[in-house]
């Protein structure tokens, strides 16, 4: 058993995970932290996306349209496979993804 502090985790480069477990061998859980945009992608699983530190703006894209969802302490976002997003934190973030081993 151990406790995370989130906010206390420090990356020394963007998007550095901390591994928390993995699940049934292929579901990851990790605490992120970056203060730099990730890059655009398109999931080849689910993800969840949880917030515990900071704002993000979480661009998507759908059938050519561009959106910004803002993303503050406590709120989750959820992409299924196939769907294109980013992530940009406004300042230093942390946060928490569970995904597919493996993922982008």
């Amino acid at each position: 058993m151990r406790k995370i502090t989130a906010k206390a985790f420090t990356g020394t480069r963007a998007w550095e995970a901390l591994p928390i477990e993995t699940i049934t061998g292929n579901t990851t859980v990790r605490l992120h932290w970056t203060d730099q945009p990730y890059q655009w992608h398109i999931n080849d699983g689910p993800e969840v996306f949880v917030v515990l530190d900071g704002v993000v703006h979480m661009h998507t894209r759908s059938d050519g349209q561009e959106r910004v969802h803002r993303l503050e302490v406590g709120d989750i976002f959820h992409a299924q496979s196939g769907d294109e997003h980013v992530a940009h934190p406004q300042g230093v973030a942390r946060i928490l993804v569970v995904e597919r081993e493996g993922s982008v």
